[in-house]
């Protein structure tokens, strides 16, 4: 995990498995539920879900941008955190490189300052939990 933006998150994470496999893990709501939250994503501009994120409770969300099986943007936690978070995709050798950006963290309150602490820590094992959740759906 880097930040070289104080209020912005980036992780990436190799996957053995090509963009079109990883693009389903961040879009498909059965898949998604497997690796991070349920919640009816989809890859839709204006598309509005939420995420359960257990004790964090229900994260309301809109997607913002999406260029298939490249990139995938949507708002997180609107209403308190206000943030948002940006997937890319760039094919690595026989799989995928998945980049994640979460920014506008509002370091001036208490609560954007822990919510960056604690999610910037969070970020790479769920990144991580992909490549476990894609494995096995693959068996």
């Amino acid at each position: 995990m880097t930040t070289d933006d104080p209020g912005v998150i980036h992780c990436d994470q190799f996957l053995a498995h090509p963009p079109a496999t990883v693009w389903k893990a961040l879009t498909d709501p059965e898949l998604h539920a497997r690796w991070w939250a349920a919640g009816d994503v989809r890859p839709v501009v204006g598309h509005r879900f939420t995420l359960d994120m257990g004790t964090w409770g229900q994260q309301p969300c809109e997607v913002l941008e999406v260029e298939p099986e490249r990139l995938l943007r949507y708002s997180f936690a609107t209403g308190t955190l206000d943030t948002t978070i940006t997937w890319r995709l760039r094919p690595e050798g026989t799989g995928t490189r998945l980049f994640l950006e979460h920014s506008g963290f509002d370091l001036d309150s208490p609560l954007g300052r822990t919510a960056l602490d604690g999610m910037g820590n969070g970020w790479p094992g769920v990144l991580g939990g992909i490549e476990r959740a894609l494995t096995a759906a693959r068996q």
